[in-house]
């Protein structure tokens, strides 16, 4: 994945330049966080796809009950 590499080098440079030591730090934290990413990433956007899809299925199932009371209230006035 290209972007956990940026992600991890930057985490790294980021380390090195507050602590001012040999960068050994830097880099291996930068490397925990490039494997971080590399979990993270795909269960975050399968969660936000789920997501966007239960609650577009919800709104179908709302405006499918809203469809159906409107009928039922027009036919028990005809009666």
């Amino acid at each position: 994945m290209f972007m956990s590499n940026w992600i991890g080098a930057l985490i790294g440079a980021a380390i090195d330049r507050r602590d001012g030591d040999s960068g050994i730090k830097g880099a291996a934290i930068g490397y925990a966080a490039q494997g971080l990413v590399r979990v993270v990433a795909p269960l975050a956007v399968t969660f936000a796809i789920g997501w966007a899809v239960q609650k577009g299925v919800k709104a179908g199932i709302g405006a499918l009950r809203e469809g159906r009371s409107k009928t039922d209230a027009e036919q028990s006035s005809a009666d």
